[in-house]
């Protein structure tokens, strides 16, 4: 037949090869970048990790009993906390470029302190304020040990041992895709600053390098600050214009960009301290119901510092690695709860998602970004400025970020058998339930005021309702159940889970790499090893 396409030639029938290391990422976890452009990334880093930092307080202080000045002073408690989290991460935990900041696992817990029927009677906010941050701070301080024994013993190597790209891709992909409650519903409080944020992320991120062909990174690499300035700028405007001066409350709430009392509420120089809110006290359901938290975040973090991995070019997370890091951010919540920050520590999604963005997975660059938490934090007016900008903004950064940290999740399906039944009911399953549980216990949450687990015992209740509320627990629960059961020790499933491509990363010495990007600094390695 004349004029037909010429058949395929054999190489282009090829699948695409399966890579351990992601390509093409501009600077790996050992590769700094220059240090002008380091500091910008950093700064950049401190930028998206502020909107958990200053959405969670901002949530959970007024209901305590606090004020704007309260208020600033946990923001910035958590971002001083933070900052050591990250160091202490980057130098001795996992030393990957992961952002330790706050949590939402530990919303919960923390609400039903707040609720705890021994505080109701207190009249002066204040006094009440500082009473329930002390039994916040007892219950992190018991639920921190939880990670700590888990992590430092080796108990966590165990588990992730058992870990295969099969039963990897439901945990890290909903560890991204799971949060999108916090993504558009975030951005349509105000739809008009927080869509062309969107807008604006994608063209700088992905249409204008391609448009401009040039060798510099300018516009992908910084797209957050573009994006940011831009639109901040603009929501300015209209605020100084008019633009809300009749709107409800709540409108201006979201989209006014003096609205959110910090910047007069914060002082101008302050460290915070250990016990600032005087001796914390402990009860021992709450610390249950804290720990529950504690355990659901260890498994979150897990499936996040495996995305981050990824977005930083490095091998698969050695499980001795993982242990290691898990007790250090143990050791982070115990700060948590000395420092009194009314949140727990876990790995910072966003961020990882911003690795992706930027193609820099430099753990210099995480550094310097802690250096920024600890610096604005202490410098509470400039910190303030910075954590006044509009939360949609930060819902439009999500969008981005959460779905990178998804597709790193999926990225992991390459190790599988996509065309094996085993593979596709696992998958299937897992993702669905990961998806299905949580929305029946949120949906139940948010019309009766309480969980579907409804007993006498509250500790009981906060506990079933916090682990089965989380979307990447769920599913990577399922998940890892079933690839650990169903014919595991056929030789044909474990090529179907892709177990062989891992199994060399199992041991730290398994393979030279691992050695590169996981081993600690100043020959520490001697006596910690990691095995």
């Amino acid at each position: 037949m004349a004029g037909a396409a010429p058949p395929p030639k054999q190489d282009e029938l090829v699948p695409h090869p399966v890579k351990d290391q992601l390509p093409n990422v501009s600077f790996c976890i050992n590769s700094p970048p220059p240090w002008p452009e380091a500091i910008l990334l950093g700064f950049q880093h401190y930028l998206v990790m502020l909107g958990t930092t200053v959405i969670i307080p901002t949530a959970l202080v007024p209901q305590m009993g606090g004020g704007n000045d309260e208020k600033a002073r946990v923001i910035q408690t958590l971002l001083f906390v933070a900052g050591i989290n990250t160091l202490f991460q980057t130098f001795f935990g996992t030393r990957l470029p992961a952002v330790m900041g706050g949590s939402y696992t530990f919303v919960m817990p923390t609400i039903s302190i707040i609720l705890a029927g021994r505080y109701s009677n207190i009249v002066d906010p204040h006094e009440k304020f500082l009473r329930i941050m002390r039994g916040t701070q007892g219950a992190l301080i018991v639920a921190s040990t939880l990670q700590i024994i888990i992590g430092f013993s080796g108990l966590w190597r165990n588990v992730t041992r058992f870990l295969s790209p099969l039963s990897a891709v439901p945990l890290v992909a909903l560890a991204g895709f799971g949060l999108y409650e916090l993504g558009f519903p975030g951005v349509a409080k105000c739809v008009e600053i927080g869509l062309p944020v969107i807008v604006l992320l994608v063209i700088f991120s992905q249409y204008l390098p391609h448009a401009m062909h040039s060798e510099r990174h300018v516009f992908d690499r910084f797209a957050v600050i573009f994006s940011i300035v831009i639109v901040w700028l603009y929501a300015y405007l209209l605020t100084v214009g008019g633009a809300y001066r009749h709107s409800p409350p709540k409108t201006q709430l979201h989209c006014r960009t003096d609205r959110s009392g910090l910047v007069g509420g914060a002082p101008w120089i302050r460290v915070p301290y250990p016990f600032q809110w005087g001796a914390p006290t402990f009860d021992a359901g709450e610390a249950f119901a804290m720990m529950a938290a504690s355990f659901v975040a260890l498994v979150e973090s897990t499936g996040t510092f495996m995305a981050v991995a990824r977005y930083a070019s490095a091998t698969p997370v050695p499980p001795s690695v993982l242990s290691r890091g898990i007790g250090w951010q143990g050791i982070g919540i115990l700060l948590d709860g000395l420092f009194g920050t009314a949140n727990g520590s876990s790995v910072s999604v966003e961020n990882a998602g911003l690795l992706a963005l930027t193609r820099v997975g430099s753990r210099r660059v995480v550094q310097i970004s802690a250096g920024f938490m600890i610096f604005f934090s202490i410098l509470g007016k400039f910190g303030a400025v910075f954590a006044s900008i509009p939360t949609p903004i930060f819902a439009a950064l999500y969008c981005l970020f959460f779905a990178y940290v998804g597709a790193a999740g999926l990225s992991f399906l390459q190790f599988c058998n996509l065309n094996s039944f085993r593979t596709k009911f696992i998958i299937g399953f897992s993702v669905f339930m990961g998806l299905s549980v949580p929305q029946y216990f949120n949906e139940y949450t948010s019309v009766a005021g309480y969980g579907p687990v409804h007993t006498g015992a509250r500790w009981f209740n906060d506990i079933i309702n916090v682990i089965f509320s989380s979307k990447p627990f769920v599913a990577g629960f399922v998940a890892f159940l079933l690839d650990n059961t169903l014919h595991r020790h056929d030789s044909a499933v474990r090529k179907d889970r892709g177990f062989h491509w891992w199994q060399k990363f199992q041991s730290f010495k398994g393979d030279t790499r691992s050695e590169e990007f996981y081993s600690l600094p100043c020959n520490l390695n001697k006596f910690f090893p990691s095995v």
